[in-house]
This record gives structure tokens, C-alpha cells and sequence, in this order.
């Protein structure tokens, strides 16, 4: 069993305190989805996962012991900044990487091969990588950071710039690693695509995490909001609050379910009611009411 532990990591640059008090913990088989606006901290803390920045508190486990030069090979990284060379061979660079992390030349070629044909590039072993259209190109970065069959995967935008197709490709990829164990982290501005992917979502704001949890935990932990059908108005009874409205429809927020009986007889009370829904938001609702406290 696989698991990693970022604990109460800390890290300022200069005036700006990028990092305060990151804390979360990825298990086994998990995928993870790390969202969060520009500047929030989530590339700072991958990095220094990767052993790439250094922080100035805190530390990275895993199983249960500190990060060291070894046990960061177990690592498959796929960087926001590209780093593959555009005048190499695909093929070529990957049994490169691959003799870094320490994989014999012929097994390094035959992963190399397996993993290009299985992302779609199966034909273009032997092209340059300045060939390849921006999304195929991704597909090799990707590739890259598997090449090595790592523990553990954490990947900064994987998704970024892709059409649906390669998107496809490479959520089936990383879903596969994660079925067979493999610990997923990935960051995204692609809540969609997170919602659909990630067992679990940690929200990232001002270097700290501020909420976690499943889809549905977190969408059931928003706002109380219930959504009432009708044209009547002038009715909201004490405890709501008008959150928005329609020509046939108000939306009333509330701070306790409690109060669901009374907002549909206050309702009722003033004219004809024909719909009365809790309305649970999506994770980009979710996602702008926690960054936006």
C-alpha cells in the first residue's frame, strides 16, 4: 500500500507566503483532484514533493517516512512547464528517462512503445516531438512521467489545452493506474472534468487547504438553498434569505434544514407552489464560494 502525506508545509518567497500550513494525505488507488486558483500553492507543493524547491517547514512522507533522493524515483511527475526537447525522437527521449530511473535499454524501448501506442502515438515512435501537433505532445509528457511504472503519480494541469479526444485518452490512462493502486494527484482548472474523475478534491486558497472531501461531500456541504416554484412574492419568512429568483421561481438560502417546512407552507400560503427542490451545487459553484470567503 502506497500512501503520501504532505504535512503542514510551509514556504514564502520573499513578501508572498505561497505555502501556509498545507496539510493532505493520498491513499492507495486514489485519485486525487488539487484545485485551487492562480497562485493558491498547488504547483509550489508538488514541487516540493519533487524534491524541486525545498520548504521552510513542514515535510512529505511516504509510507509514513520523509522523502529522500531514492524513494522521489518512485515519483511519476508531469510538469505545468513541458521539459521534454523538441528536436529528439519521442521513443528516444523516453528510453532516456527511463536509463535514468534506472530501467534496462531494451525493457525502457518496449515500455516506451507500449505506453505511445496505448496514448494513440503507436505510428509516430520515431517522429520529432516539434512534429506533433501541441495535444500529442502532452500525450509524450504523460508518457514520460509513466515510463518509469512509478508508485505514485502527480501530474500540474495534465488536461491543459487538450480536445475532448486526447482527454479521453488520458483520463482512461491515469484511471487505470489508479485502479491498479497507484496514488493520483493532479491539479486542473477543469472542475467538470474533476467532479467526473477524483474520489477525493481538495480546494486550495491563499497556500491553505480549505475544504476537502468527496463530490458529494462537498456539494452537500454547501449552502442550504431550496429552490421554490411559484410567481408569488413578499412571503419569505424569518430564518430565509433571497439568494436569486425568476419570473416563476425564487431561490431561498437558510442555515438550517429545519426550516424547510416553514419556506414551503410560507409558500404555499401565498399562491399556488408547483416545485420545491434543495438545490446542491456543482463543484465550480462550490469551488467559488470557498475561495471567495
Amino acid at each position: 500500500m502506497t500512501t503520501i502525506e504532505i504535512q503542514n508545509l510551509h514556504k514564502r518567497f520573499g513578501d508572498v507566503q505561497a505555502l501556509d500550513g498545507m496539510d493532505f494525505t493520498v491513499r492507495d488507488g486514489e485519485m486525487y483532484g488539487f484545485v485551487g486558483s492562480n497562485g493558491a500553492g498547488k504547483s509550489t507543493t508538488m514541487r516540493i514533493a519533487l524534491g524541486v524547491l525545498a520548504a521552510d517547514s513542514g515535510e512529505v512522507l511516504l509510507d509514513g517516512r520523509p522523502l529522500d533522493d531514492d524513494s522521489r524515483r518512485r515519483i511519476g511527475y508531469m510538469p505545468e512547464e513541458r521539459g521534454l526537447y523538441g528536436k529528439e525522437k519521442i521513443l528516444d527521449q523516453l528510453v532516456f528517462l527511463a536509463k535514468l530511473h534506472g530501467v534496462d535499454g531494451a525493457a525502457a524501448k518496449k515500455r516506451g512503445t507500449e505506453l505511445l501506442d496505448q496514448l494513440g502515438l503507436g505510428e509516430r515512435l520515431n517522429d520529432k516531438l516539434d512534429d506533433l501537433s501541441l495535444g500529442n505532445q502532452q500525450r509524450v509528457q504523460l508518457a514520460a512521467s509513466l515510463i518509469h511504472n512509478p508508485d505514485i503519480l502527480i501530474l500540474d494541469e495534465p488536461f491543459s489545452g487538450l480536445d475532448p479526444v486526447a482527454v479521453d485518452v488520458m483520463s482512461t490512462m491515469l484511471t487505470d493506474h489508479a485502479r491498479a493502486g497507484v496514488p493520483v494527484i493532479f491539479s486542473s482548472h477543469q472542475l467538470d472534468l474533476v467532479q467526473r474523475l477524483c474520489d477525493r478534491i481538495g480546494i486550495v486558497t491563499r497556500g491553505r487547504m480549505v475544504a476537502e472531501g468527496t463530490v458529494d461531500e462537498l456539494r452537500s456541504g454547501g449552502p442550504l438553498r431550496y429552490r421554490v416554484g411559484t410567481r408569488a412574492r413578499g412571503w419569505i419568512p424569518a430564518g430565509a434569505s433571497l439568494v436569486g429568483e425568476g419570473a416563476d421561481y425564487v431561490i431561498l438560502e437558510t442555515d438550517s434544514a429545519d426550516n424547510d417546512q416553514a419556506i414551503l407552507q410560507a409558500a404555499m400560503a401565498a399562491g399556488p407552489v408547483h416545485e420545491f427542490t434543495r438545490v446542491v451545487p456543482d463543484l465550480a459553484d462550490m469551488f467559488k464560494e470557498v475561495v471567495q470567503k
